[in-house]
């Protein structure tokens, strides 16, 4: 039971670590009005172990806190990501669908933050198409990717539905 609970915290403190360290390395498309956070691909992981769930929303809320997002932003965005990642948890047996909460979450909720956070004063529907192009980007192609390619090999990284 003990072993159980330090894998779950170590591949919850990774994700989160390579979450920040992704947002941080490409940070002029990661943070703005029109973005493509890379680190999006990794809203996938979900799919094979509930330990993603916390590690990407605390790895969201400390990049964001790092990018200097103001605390509307630190909130929502972070909110955003953790109903993405568990609705992937939820949609696991359903490889494409598990790709979309992510993207809805963020479509849904960013641009709003956007309007009353940060005051852009673009239109929320031009916001939620610049939002959703860019999760598109990040979970629908890159995530489609890193997803093919884990499930490739998911018998030798991940074992029992933990990643090893």
């Amino acid at each position: 039971m003990k072993e159980r609970k330090t894998l779950f915290l170590t591949q919850a403190a990774l994700i989160a670590a390579v979450y920040v360290v992704l947002c941080v390395v490409f940070a002029p498309i990661s943070y703005g009005e029109i973005q493509a956070r890379i680190a999006e691909a990794l809203m996938v992981l979900p799919y094979f172990t509930p330990a993603a769930i916390p590690g990407l929303f605390i790895g969201c809320l400390l990049s964001n806190v790092i990018g200097g997002s103001i605390l509307p932003d630190v909130i929502f965005g972070s909110i955003a990501t953790l109903i993405g990642a568990i609705g992937t948890w939820k949609l696991r047996g359903h490889r494409f669908l598990a790709l979309l909460p992510p993207i809805i979450a963020n479509t849904l909720i960013v641009p709003f933050v956007l309007r009353y956070g940060y005051g852009t004063n673009l239109p929320i529907p031009f916001m939620m198409l610049t939002v959703g192009i860019g999760e598109i980007l990040a979970i629908g192609v890159l995530g489609s990717i890193l997803l093919s390619v884990l499930l490739r090999y998911k018998g030798v990284i991940f074992r029992g539905g933990a990643a090893v």
